[in-house]
């Protein structure tokens, strides 16, 4: 069973729905969720914010935290994962954004620098890797890397 099917699985035996915020990863997220049948059990959609002005219109994201700690930041992250579990009224609000390259690094946030988000109303969880490679496995492992902490997290709450 592959990661999003295992996700599915545990959302739809749950009774729970998810809602996605991507930056970096574009829609690959959501791509990946909805290639399960019937994601839409549980997949209520997905904001691909990748300017700063649509993380702050379409998810509610403080342009002070933008100002202060950028895009590429776990307090980002956090603030997407809430503002589009709000947008959509779900129960879990994933989120993702990183610097994928070549470009727009600095010492500080090297290229690979990710950011993920979970909130569930209850917790809310950031974590970040550094994730090696080009700009197409950069973006596919952040995808796969928010669907495998997703599913840690909610089969841990489960047990």
């Amino acid at each position: 069973m592959s990661p999003e099917q295992a996700l599915g699985k545990i959302l739809r035996e749950g009774h729970l729905t998810l809602a996605v915020a991507e930056s970096i990863t574009g829609g690959l997220v959501g791509d990946k969720i909805t290639d399960v049948p019937g994601a839409s059990d549980y997949f209520l959609g997905a904001i691909t914010s990748y300017s700063n002005k649509a993380k702050e219109d379409l998810l509610g994201v403080s342009s002070d935290t933008l100002r202060t700690h950028g895009a590429v930041s776990g307090e980002c992250a956090l603030e997407m994962a809430e503002g589009v579990r709000q947008r959509f009224r779900s129960d879990i609000g994933l989120s993702v954004t990183g610097i994928a390259g070549p470009s727009g690094a600095t010492a500080e946030k090297p290229v690979g620098l990710v950011f993920f988000a979970y909130n569930d109303g209850q917790m809310m969880l950031s974590e970040s890797l550094v994730i090696p490679g080009d700009r197409a496995a950069i973006k596919h492992a952040a995808a796969e890397h928010l669907i495998a902490m997703a599913l840690e997290l909610l089969s841990s709450e489960r047990s």
